[in-house]
């Protein structure tokens, strides 16, 4: 086979695999406590489309309470091909990582009371990486050069996992609402390690909203 016709069959064969896999984007989820407040965000990145903020000093907070996540089961989640287990295990993971990351912050702590941070964590969707597609597109005449520009730019890869979540942020004494997002986060598009089990770039993505969190703390 000539390298004209290599091309070409490379070409389509991205254009199939950009058809079928176009990425989602969060939405405010109608049965969010804070859907009626989030509005878009202007955050660059694009992982975090609908923000609501307020005027907080969160100096004034030394603690945080980390609610059991929630996993969202409203007609808009966007769930794909995803067991029951599957996202218990990634509900698991997720306080685990978030609530890890903000003891390196200021400590956690198990009750409600003044200066502290109450923090709701929904998981309102995932995408597992479709196994062997997920590693081969890293490196193919098709999916390669896209996987390269996409992780130059912080995009996602093709047939890559992600996870998408709402986090809302509460005084834990008078439950009043300082902040709240919804994002989705996935690995860089040339992360071969993440695309290796169907979980493992959805947990890559909780890890990196765990940081995340933390630094819109500061």
């Amino acid at each position: 086979m000539n390298r004209t016709i290599m091309y070409t069959v490379a070409l389509a064969a991205t254009s199939l695999w950009l058809g079928g896999c176009a990425a989602t984007r969060p939405i405010p989820y109608s049965e969010l406590a804070s859907s009626t407040r989030l509005q878009p965000s202007s955050n660059p990145s694009g992982r975090i489309p609908y923000e609501y903020t307020s005027a907080t000093d969160w100096s004034r907070y030394g603690s945080a309470v980390v609610d059991s996540v929630a996993i969202y089961h409203g007609q808009d989640n966007q769930f794909e091909n995803m067991s029951e287990d599957d996202k218990r295990v990634l509900a698991e993971y997720m306080r685990a990582q978030f609530s890890e990351a903000l003891q390196s912050k200021f400590g956690t702590t198990h009750r409600a009371g003044p200066g502290s941070l109450r923090i709701e964590l929904t998981l309102t969707g995932a995408k597992p990486t479709k196994q062997f597609l997920g590693t081969f597109t890293k490196f193919d005449l098709g999916g390669g050069p896209y996987n390269v520009v996409q992780s130059i730019r912080g995009k996602e890869g093709l047939m890559g996992g992600s996870v998408s979540y709402a986090v809302e942020i509460y005084d834990s004494t008078t439950n009043r609402l300082l902040a709240a997002y919804v994002a989705k986060q996935y690995p860089n598009a040339m992360n071969v390690k993440s695309s290796i089990g169907a979980l493992t770039a959805s947990k890559t993505g909780i890890r990196k909203g765990a940081e995340d969190l933390v630094a819109r703390l500061d």
